[in-house]
Formats: structure tokens, C-alpha cells, sequence
């Protein structure tokens, strides 16, 4: 009886101890200290009705990128970047262009600081922009080209990716400009051609940098923004992209003798391709507790419910209790492992014919910590076995380098975020491509985040029908890249 009160007693104080432990980490969860000891410029004056109205001849410039590249009108583009220098001559003669690349090309401006020892400030917003889908046209509830100011917004395909940022960026960079700044810091604008298909117009200004010998402080392109109903605490909060996932597409072939459908062989080219893709799938990659995405957890812990709070905090403990309560929603659960897509397949031209060849082709948006090579391996292991080809579409990119969130570019985009939100701040990781990939070459801290405010519902216009951007978020927006860069630059 002694020994088993004394194994007793034991297990109560491990139990108390286990306790205690987890409650002092759990009262030990703290915000993110705010950035001190830096103030702000004030914003530079911007006519926000007349922005609007630009925006909205922006949009009317048909810069689609389509599919095939046959169908893209290169003079909407070069159309375009004129309008840009007739629209915005203080930027315009303050700072020198150059197109870039391949045409229609893309465009880099650089305004020159004082002091040319400083690294530079990039900022980045695309031209292009995606097609409206064949038949959703009606739809709309303004025609997607007409740039049509209505209801407090402008409407149209671009009005939030990406023509809404390069616009504001001109408006800032241009009262600034016509206002007398000088920056000590020099400040570049990039804008690619074809983001949308690619990017290889953002990878030819890297290139040109590159040659140059140019290290930028921190480069900030879209992304990120004030989500109201983030899926950590349901509230709002400013998420600033501090690392891309990779992209890559893979073509998995299967091949057979083909032949009439009438006489069909047990295994097909089909029948051999579904079982590959549905190996694929049927080996996810697991949910991991590491990098921007548990990063945006603890810094948006402090505002969660308490047993939320508990299991963030340790998670050595409740790790499982946290992958599935993020694995439940496809949005945050991409935020914590490599996703498997299967998109596309190919087969037979003709319902009576067997295919020699049957093709599908998975995308993989891949994590921090892994590579193309690692994830081609997992595939290889998924469908031993089954008889396909395996190869990747180019391009095949890993994920980027994770930004620092204790560098002087991050303390200047994060804090001016915070200041003009009043929301927490918190680094993620963003699940999508944009050009500023291509800029490793040039930065080390690479940002992706837009001060705009939207629900998790409203990201769906992106892409979609009656995209459109408010009058008042365009004026923040602008207000955002001109205090951004006339605190940034002026140092």
C-alpha cells in the first residue's frame, strides 16, 4: 500500500507540475512589442476622387495576359505606359524609366537618392491581368473593362490585382514629387509585363539589377492585407507575406497500346493514369507546426480565446489538438504543409477512341523547408508501382527565403501597417505566386502586403466577378506607399 501511495502522490505532482508549466507558458503569451522609435511622415496630399478616375483608365487598357500568348495585345501595354508618363509627370521627371525585357517589356523607374551608399527601397505592382472567364461576363455587375466609377468604388478586372496598387503607387510617388521630396534613400518601382503567365518580365528586371550590383533594404509587392475575419482569431489583423511558397506543376503520363473502345484491355491509359493521380492524393503531405505559418500563430495568440491560447503555446503538448483544428479549413491548413492540386487531364480526342496517351497535371504550391526535388521523390514513392512518366512543366520554383521580422524594412512596412490599422500585426506566409519571387537575386527581405482591408469572403473577387476596389481603400492605399516611402527614404 506505501508504494502504490507513494506512485500516487508521484503521478499527482507530475500532473501539477505538467500543469502548472502549461498555464505559466500560456500566461506568458505576449503581443508583439510595437516598433519604437520610429515616426511616421505624414501622407502626401492625393486628389482621391481624380485617383479613382484613373484607376478606372487603367482598367480600360486591355493588358490580358492570356494562355496563349498569340492573343495578347502588346499595344495595350505599350498604350498604357504612355498614358502613365503624360498621367504622372512630377514622378515622371523626377525619376528615369527603363522597359525591360521582351515586349511589350517591363517597367523599372528609379528615383535616385542622396546618398547612394543606402540599399534601395523596391516597391512592385504588375500591369497585367487575367481574362473574364468565357460566359460570366453577365454576370458583372459593371462590364469588367469600363473602369466604371460607381457606389463609392471602381469596377473592373485589375481594379484589385494589380492595377489598383501601381496606380496608387504613381498617385503617391507623384505628389510626392510635385510636393518637393527628396529621398536620401533611392526608391525603385518595378512593374512586370506578365505576371500573370509567368513573370518572366519581374525576372529580367532581377536580372538587370543584379548586373548592376543593386541590394535593396527590403523589396514590398502585393500579397497580404488586413483580413477582418483572419482564421486565427475571427478578427481583424494586418498579415504581411514573409515568404512564397514554391509553384510548380507536374505531368504525369500514362501510356498504352490505344485501339478501338470497343475491345478495351483491362488496364487503360486512363485506367492507369486515375490510379496514379489517385495515389498522388491519397498521400498528402502532413501538416507541420514550423515556419511563417506557426509564426503568424504566435503573434496572433494574445488575441485568441484562452484554450486557443494554451495549445499555441505549447504545442509540444497540443500540437495535434492545433493540426486539426487549421487542417479543418483548406486556407489555414495551406499555410502549414505542401498542397497536392490535381488541375488538368488529357486523354482520348474522340468518346470511341483508347488513348496511347492519357495526361494529368498536378500543381503543388510547396513549403518552406522543402524543394522541388523532395517533392518529386514523394511522388515517385506514391506511385511505385504503377507504370507513368513523371516530369516537371517548367517552371518548377521552390519557395522563397523567409523575411526577417526584426530588420529595419520589416519595422517600417509592419509598423506603418499597424499604425494606420490599429490592428495586431502578424507575419504568414503567402500561398499564392507574385513576381517578387524573381527578386532574390537583389533582396534578401522580400514582403508581400497591400494596405487593404478585406473579409476572407471578399479575397474572392480576385480572379473572379465584379472585382473592384472602394474609393476609400484606394485613398489608404496611396496614402500607405507615399508615408511608406517618404519615412523610408528619408533615411
Amino acid at each position: 500500500m506505501r508504494t502504490g501511495g507513494i506512485i500516487l502522490g508521484a503521478v499527482v505532482a507530475a500532473v501539477l507540475v505538467l500543469v502548472a508549466v502549461v498555464v505559466v507558458r500560456t500566461l506568458g503569451v505576449k503581443a508583439p512589442a510595437p516598433v519604437a522609435g520610429l515616426t511616421f511622415a505624414p501622407a502626401p496630399t492625393v486628389d482621391v476622387n481624380r485617383a479613382a478616375m484613373r484607376l478606372g483608365e487603367a482598367i480600360r487598357f486591355n493588358t490580358v495576359s492570356h494562355q496563349n500568348p498569340a492573343e495578347d495585345d502588346v499595344n495595350a501595354w505599350v498604350a498604357q505606359r504612355d498614358w502613365l508618363a503624360t498621367t504622372y509627370p512630377a514622378f515622371h521627371a523626377a525619376a528615369r524609366r527603363e522597359v525591360v525585357g521582351p515586349a511589350p517589356g517591363a517597367l523599372l523607374w528609379t528615383w535616385d537618392g542622396s546618398d547612394p551608399t543606402l540599399p534601395p527601397i523596391v516597391l512592385m505592382a504588375h500591369q497585367d491581368v487575367v481574362p473574364v472567364e468565357a460566359g460570366t461576363q453577365a454576370a458583372w455587375s459593371h462590364a469588367p473593362f469600363a473602369g466604371q466609377v460607381d457606389q463609392g468604388a471602381v469596377w473592373g478586372r485589375g481594379a484589385i490585382d494589380d492595377k489598383g496598387s501601381l496606380i496608387a503607387i504613381m498617385e503617391a510617388m507623384d505628389a510626392l514629387a510635385a510636393s518637393g521630396f527628396k529621398p536620401r534613400r533611392t526608391v525603385m518601382i518595378v512593374s512586370g509585363d506578365h505576371e500573370e503567365k509567368g513573370g518572366e518580365g519581374a525576372v529580367a528586371v532581377a536580372k538587370l539589377l543584379a548586373s548592376r550590383g543593386v541590394h535593396a533594404q527590403f523589396v514590398l509587392d502585393e500579397g497580404m492585407n488586413v483580413i477582418t475575419d483572419n482564421p486565427v482569431t475571427g478578427k481583424p489583423a494586418a498579415l504581411i507575406g514573409i515568404a512564397e511558397k514554391g509553384y510548380a506543376t507536374l505531368r504525369i503520363t500514362a501510356r498504352a497500346a490505344g485501339g478501338h473502345s470497343s475491345m478495351p484491355p483491362k488496364e487503360t491509359a486512363v485506367v492507369t493514369l486515375a490510379r496514379a493521380v489517385t495515389a498522388v492524393a491519397d498521400h498528402p503531405f502532413p501538416l507541420k507546426l514550423e515556419g511563417p505559418g506557426v509564426q503568424m500563430l504566435d503573434a496572433l495568440a494574445p488575441q485568441t480565446p484562452f484554450a486557443t491560447r494554451m495549445a499555441i503555446a505549447n504545442r509540444w503538448l497540443f500540437g495535434g489538438v492545433l493540426k486539426s483544428k487549421f487542417g479543418a479549413s483548406p486556407t489555414s491548413a495551406a499555410l502549414l504543409h505542401t498542397t497536392i492540386a490535381p488541375t488538368m487531364l488529357e486523354g482520348s480526342p474522340k468518346d470511341n477512341v483508347l488513348p496511347q496517351a492519357a495526361i494529368a497535371r498536378i500543381n503543388f504550391r510547396i513549403a518552406p523547408g522543402q524543394t522541388t526535388g523532395e517533392v518529386l521523390a514523394h511522388v515517385r514513392a506514391a506511385t511505385k508501382g504503377i507504370p507513368v512518366e513523371l516530369a516537371w512543366e517548367p517552371p518548377a520554383n521552390d519557395p522563397t527565403a523567409v523575411a526577417s521580422t526584426t530588420s529595419d524594412g520589416w519595422k517600417l512596412v509592419s509598423g506603418l501597417a499597424g499604425e494606420m490599422s490599429g490592428a495586431p500585426v502578424a507575419p504568414t506566409l503567402m500561398i499564392a505566386a507574385t513576381d517578387s519571387r524573381a527578386m532574390a537575386p537583389i533582396a534578401t527581405d522580400i514582403y508581400k502586403f497591400e494596405f487593404l482591408t478585406a473579409s476572407m469572403a471578399d479575397n474572392h473577387m480576385i480572379h473572379g466577378t465584379n472585382e473592384h476596389m472602394t474609393v476609400d481603400q484606394l485613398a489608404k492605399l496611396s496614402t500607405y506607399f507615399g508615408r511608406l516611402v517618404a519615412t523610408g527614404a528619408a533615411h
